[in-house]
């Protein structure tokens, strides 16, 4: 960031607001899914200072605009990682890929003032000794995986999940009660001082946990450049699908989209931009309507909504009437949300809203479409590879 601020060549507009990516679209020109040569010229983006739109031309644009887990109704990301990008992306008819492949950090800290972002227990506690357990005291994971608390994220994930749900329980609980103090201390001095905080001194009581929605492997579809099937767009970092992750994640993976790619589309648009020409003909964005104080909350409303049906029904453990079950209530909140957005002024509230429905129906119509569990996503309605399927 200090480099960047640094740059003269850098303009930094911190607090504004990406509303929609600019296209042949917005030249009257009819583009579908199947249009050749998508490209995209900007950027319409809401000035905090004045509430207006204001147009961006660019040769080049880079979406780097984070994950979508403020979808969840719980998630150790922060409240704007909505997905903006993502559903940008998609409604400029760009390709979106793999958004079924979810990751869910096993153990965030059981609060329920504190959702977005909520806190990580690392996993490293668990390396180091920490055992899952019910409330009274019960181990678990012998019943799900010969590592115990050593099992890969996704697999410890659904445990706890099917625990809860047996148990009736909001939260299981992480033990290092066993572990030195001093030494639980030295090792973990955030995690000791944050639970301290609330009444929970980890060395002699359990930890509540819970699973939230972390990561994705999941995004916007980019080649080897970086670049996405919208011409002239390039797109890095949690945003991104580059397909390396598979259906899975490891903890430092997100280094391959954050670095490796943004190196590879830095270089592959330097080498390009001299071919392109800034397109004069784009239109200004047309900036009707109001937004009265009982329309934001049928916005805030339908934000809660939004969690729940996601946390609810396209959470760890799916299955094909929850898939469906979410799939009509997304559409119902779809409908309504464009009808407001068409009514009233653009503002960032109603644009995130909008965009957190478009990726979740993202999540929710490419896990209806794949007919196996693989990776981060299990169905109960397919529990097998879908290749171990065919093999029997």
């Amino acid at each position: 960031m200090a480099a960047v601020c640094s740059n003269e060549n850098i303009t930094v507009l911190e607090n504004h607001y990406a509303v929609e990516i600019i296209t042949q679209h917005h030249l009257g020109i009819e583009v579908t899914r199947r249009t050749p040569d998508i490209e995209c010229y900007g950027a319409y983006i809401l000035n905090p200072v004045t509430q207006k739109i204001d147009t961006y031309l660019s040769k080049i644009t880079l979406m780097a605009t984070g994950g979508c887990g403020a979808v969840y109704g719980t998630t150790s990301n922060p409240s704007i990682a909505t997905g903006d990008g993502i559903a940008m992306v998609y409604r400029a008819k760009g390709t979106v890929a793999d958004m079924e492949f979810v990751q869910f950090h096993p153990t965030v800290l059981y609060n329920p003032k504190e959702t977005r972002p909520a806190f990580l227990i690392t996993e490293a506690m668990r390396g180091y000794g920490g055992v899952l357990r019910l409330p009274n005291g019960d181990e678990f994971m012998q019943k799900y995986d010969e590592r115990l608390s050593l099992a890969p994220r996704d697999i410890v994930a659904r445990a706890i999940d099917h625990e809860m749900k047996i148990h009736g329980l909001a939260h299981v609980c992480l033990d290092v009660t066993h572990k030195d103090a001093a030494e639980t201390r030295k090792h973990f001095p955030h995690i000791y001082a944050k639970c301290l905080s609330l009444g929970i001194d980890i060395t002699k009581e359990f930890i509540p946990v819970c699973p939230s929605a972390h990561y994705m492997c999941g995004g916007i579809k980019v080649d080897l450049n970086g670049e996405s099937t919208i011409k002239r767009l390039y797109a890095v970092g949690e945003c991104a699908c580059t397909g390396l992750h598979g259906g899975n994640r490891l903890a430092s993976n997100s280094l391959v989209e954050a670095v490796v790619y943004a190196k590879s589309a830095a270089e592959h648009s330097i080498s390009v931009i001299d071919n392109y020409k800034l397109n004069a003909n784009i239109p200004e964005w047309v900036d009707t309507g109001t937004l009265t104080y009982e329309e934001r909350v049928l916005i805030t409303q339908s934000v809660k909504e939004v969690g729940e049906v996601m946390s609810n029904y396209v959470g760890i453990v799916r299955s094909n009437l929850r898939l469906k079950r979410a799939w009509s209530r997304l559409d119902l909140l779809y409908e309504e949300t464009e009808n407001l957005f068409k009514q009233v002024k653009a503002t960032k509230d109603i644009c995130e809203l909008r965009n957190m429905i478009n990726v979740g129906y993202l999540i929710t119509r490419q896990a209806i479409e794949r007919k196996e569990s693989r990776g981060l996503h299990y169905t109960i309605d397919y529990p097998k590879h879908a290749n171990d399927s065919q093999k029997e």
